[in-house]
């Protein structure tokens, strides 16, 4: 790693062996980390590092000087990180306020980096590399004014400029001449002064809030680090934080088992080129000692919002919700054209009602035998069992039984069915689906199970009103998401069915099924049942395919709605309260979803809802018997 990087485009070469420069990146990953118990993969996932595992890009077939250099950055910076960077003291001293926390954790990754690149040569030229390759990337040479350049990415590189003595990088554009008579005339000698603190990580930062309380950033302070020193000075900080201790100290750090992670924004933040940096690896990588929790926002549990920081921690954007909509399905058509349309979904069904039904009188029949009065007996506590009493004038010495009439598993219970209204849903799916939905609902409602209904699609194809503002907007790079959501309300979990029984004909409306983005869907109506106050929540999917919106994917990675829809899964299975379940038609569903099925024909469905559905209260009510069970011995 002490070599020197070549920053040349030189022509690729053959195919080449790459094993030994892995094995010699290892070796020099560990040797600057100081850990020689770290392993270091090499693959197509996102670079990043997760306790004692780094993950780096691998090396394609004929590589180029360039992409060695760069792939060397990438390791540099993250075994920086893990040697002069401690994350106690990153999280204590951290602003609260999003603007200047992207300052304060850019400009700590610059100095982790520029210490490694003031003791060696080399590593300062694969760093350099690193960030060349980072910045064409994410296009910012064609940054032509303040608004649009990042000040967070401008102050890091004057702060590496100004300890290391190198320039920034030509594909950086002028995104530093924008700032930088703003940043030097506010704080330009505070700024010279951060090289005689950049030993001392706590010093340093208390430069830099220094520093951004004379950019007039001082509001998005927390409290003072001097009141933090002393509250660290009570609690073993050697000691992973309880859940309550991270509610309580939300202001200073984040994160249940593991060590702070809030520096694990800087990646978030600084992810807008959709690639990864050796600030953002160091940050993925401080979070946790498990891969599970390795890419998560230290803010996630201190936020009261779900999902407050999932966008920045899988780099989804969203370019603006301006044009979204969240609608009641009454309000998108008008009341005589409800009625026509809900007629005509009936007409089209007529023969599908009895398998239907069938299948939901099944259903019912199940959850109302659960719902018949039961009782536990040969209990040590609760009602005095009559019927035991005789046993005791027999024989004296046996003791008094008690009963306890069951709880049933359901009576406080909401479920809600969210409907793919995607273009590719058209014809005979939407139409099994709507009629599913209808059937369930009743039969659930009859059960005193509460039922909401909910359909997603955009509102327009091919980006609507959105991608015309980005287009008129100078089309910014990777925009992200860049589309019109339509969230439609077909029943709210309180309307009684009566009421909302017409609604389901919109579905048969031409020209309401559009486009479909999963992962915002999902973060919508897991929003809504979190807000109820039922105990056990339950999300049902039904979708016949991944996410899918031409806008958006033109213009960013392929998989980007689908990797946000793994996320948005993975955060309701591991740290949510509500069950999702899914069902796919005619696409496997069980490679996103843990609890799902997947169906050939749309005929199915039906029998899949109703069955997941019986399974689910049959778990809960076995679940329950099993407590009981545990409780009694």
């Amino acid at each position: 790693m002490a070599g020197r990087g070549d920053n040349s485009r030189a022509k690729p070469t053959g195919p080449v062996d790459a094993e030994p420069f892995r094995r010699a990146l290892t070796g020099c990953v560990r040797a600057i980390a100081g850990d020689h118990e770290l392993e270091v993969a090499f693959g197509n996932d996102r670079p990043g590092i997760s306790g004692e595992r780094a993950r780096l890009p691998d090396l394609p077939k004929r590589p180029s000087r360039r992409d060695f250099s760069v792939t060397r950055g990438l390791g540099d910076s993250m075994a920086l990180r893990k040697a002069c960077h401690d994350d106690a003291t990153h999280a204590r001293m951290a602003p609260e306020g999003p603007d200047a926390r992207a300052v304060y954790d850019a400009v700590e990754q610059a100095r982790v980096e520029a210490i490694g690149a003031r003791r060696m040569t080399g590593v300062g030229d694969n760093i350099t590399s690193m960030l060349e390759d980072k910045y064409q990337r994410a296009n910012y040479a064609g940054i032509s004014n303040r608004e649009d350049a990042p000040l967070e990415e401008a102050l890091a590189l004057m702060v590496r400029e100004q300890l290391t003595g190198r320039k920034p990088p030509e594909s950086s554009g002028r995104v530093v001449e924008l700032w930088r008579d703003f940043v030097e005339g506010k704080a330009g000698d505070i700024l010279q002064s951060l090289e005689g603190s950049v030993d001392d990580q706590q010093a340093f930062a208390r430069v830099v809030r220094e520093m951004l309380s004379a950019m007039e950033m001082a509001e998005d302070f927390g409290e003072d680090d001097t009141d933090q020193d002393e509250q660290d000075e009570v609690s073993d900080d050697d000691q992973p934080r309880s859940e309550e201790q991270n509610e309580q100290s939300s202001e200073e750090e984040a994160g249940s088992d593991a060590a702070p992670a809030d520096e694990s924004e800087t990646s978030d933040e600084q992810m807008d080129s959709g690639e990864m940096d050796g600030a953002e690896t160091g940050d993925d990588d401080t979070i946790d000692d498990s891969d599970e929790d390795s890419e998560t926002p230290g803010e996630t549990r201190r936020s009261t919002e779900p999902f407050a920081d999932l966008n920045e921690k899988i780099d989804y954007k969203v370019f603006t919700t301006e044009f979204d909509e969240e609608i009641a399905a009454e309000d998108l058509c008008e009341e005589a054209e409800l009625e026509r349309l809900r007629a005509f979904l009936d007409k089209q069904l007529a023969h599908l009602q009895g398998v239907v039904g069938r299948l939901a009188n099944r259903l019912q029949r199940r959850l109302m035998a659960q719902q018949n009065r039961a009782w536990d007996f040969d209990l040590e506590e609760g009602y005095i069992d009559s019927a035991r009493l005789p046993r005791m004038i027999i024989d004296p010495m046996q003791p008094l039984s008690f009963k306890m009439e069951r709880d049933t598993s359901f009576r406080d219970t909401v479920v809600t069915l969210l409907i793919d209204n995607s273009g590719s849903m058209r014809g005979r799916p939407i139409t099994v689906a709507a009629t599913c939905a209808d059937i369930l609902a009743r039969t659930l409602e009859r059960c005193g199970v509460k039922v909401e209904l909910l359909g997603f699609t955009t509102k327009a194809w091919k980006g609507g009103q959105s991608r015309e503002k980005w287009l008129t907007g100078g089309k910014q790079p990777t925009p992200g998401r860049l589309n019109d959501l339509r969230h439609i309300i077909y029943k709210s979990a309180d309307a009684p069915w009566r009421r909302a029984r017409r609604n389901l004909g919109l579905m048969m409306r031409e020209g309401l099924l559009k486009e479909n983005i999963d992962g915002e869907a999902l973060i919508w109506a897991h929003t809504r049942l979190l807000k109820r106050p039922e105990q056990r929540r339950i999300l049902m999917m039904i979708s016949d395919g991944a996410p899918v919106d031409d806008s958006t994917l033109s213009v960013n990675p392929g998989n980007y709605l689908e990797r946000h829809l793994r996320a948005v899964i993975e955060e309701i299975e591991t740290r949510s309260p509500v069950e999702l379940l899914a069902i796919g038609i005619g696409h496997d569903v069980t490679r996103y979803y843990r609890r799902a099925v997947t169906i050939v024909d749309a005929e199915e469905l039906a029998g899949a809802m109703t069955e997941q559905l019986a399974e689910l209260f049959a778990d809960e009510g076995a679940t329950q018997t099993s407590r009981r069970g545990r409780l009694r011995a």
